[in-house]
């Protein structure tokens, strides 16, 4: 037995509309004040006469015997062990000072920048990281005045060149990247380019397909309360990777059509 999914795009079998509907049900939409259940409160809950209830308007589920609420809006704040992606917008003796889209700025130290001594008589500490530059970092203490210091010790910091930024909401992080990183690396691949997203809601893209990642990932943050997401991204980046796929064939064969005339202009 089979039934329809939008528009008869595709058939599915009836116990693949199970699976769905039971995705559905694991994420729902909630506001504060509701009850979500007697297990344990995570996080985005709080506890009254042993009931758990939602703090934020987000979606909720149960991860590990635990009630968490994944909030829709609000802005970043900084926690330790985060991956951000930031601007570099002062250098101040020994450390840069770094935008991280939140109320709060950071700082990176010169000792959790560079490896080894920098003698500071002699260098200029732009020739490491310059106004403006953009940069993968990773929060290494937030103290309780809020002041954020940054490291670029882990292998996985270094400096972003080229490519695009955009803007999530950074509730709606976890929705992107996926579980266990499924979502973004399908993205990923599908579109051939580079994307580093930081928990602080900043996304960078590069590569040829920029354009069409950047789309996919702002409609991930769109639909992030769908049930069926991941195979509703697949099936829609599948489609218009084919569809880019004859124009950039078509860009190809001009291209080299240009540089056989121009060879051929200069033996004449």
């Amino acid at each position: 037995m089979h039934v329809f999914l939008r528009e008869n795009v595709r058939l599915i079998s009836m116990e693949e509309n199970q699976e769905l509907e039971q995705a559905k049900k694991e994420r729902r939409l909630v506001i504060p004040g509701d009850h979500l259940g007697d297990e344990q409160a995570g996080h985005g809950t709080y506890v009254v006469e042993g009931k758990v209830y939602s703090k934020y308007i987000g979606l909720a589920e149960v991860r590990n015997g635990k009630h968490i609420v994944i909030p829709l809006a609000g802005v970043y704040s900084p926690k330790r062990g985060d991956g951000v992606i930031g601007k570099i917008t002062d250098i101040i003796f020994q450390k840069w000072i770094v935008d991280i889209n939140s109320p709060y700025e950071a700082v990176l130290p010169l000792s959790d920048a560079v490896e080894g001594f920098v003698d500071l008589t002699k260098e200029d500490l732009t020739r490491y990281f310059d106004y403006g530059d953009i940069i993968f970092a990773e929060i290494s203490n937030v103290n309780r005045q809020k002041q954020v210091q940054l490291s670029m010790r882990s292998p996985k910091c270094r400096k972003l060149w080229g490519g695009r930024l955009i803007k999530v909401t950074p509730a709606k992080v976890p929705r992107i990247i996926g579980r266990q990183g499924s979502m973004v690396e399908m993205i990923k691949k599908l579109t051939g380019t580079q994307i580093v997203v930081g928990q602080n809601g900043i996304v960078w893209v590069r590569g040829d397909n920029e354009d069409l990642a950047a789309e996919t990932v702002l409609t991930v943050e769109r639909l992030s309360h769908k049930g069926g997401l991941t195979d509703y991204i697949k099936e829609t980046l599948e489609k218009k990777v084919a569809e880019l796929k004859p124009v950039k064939d078509e860009e190809k064969v001009e291209e080299a059509e240009e540089n056989l005339e121009e060879s051929g202009e200069e033996e004449l």
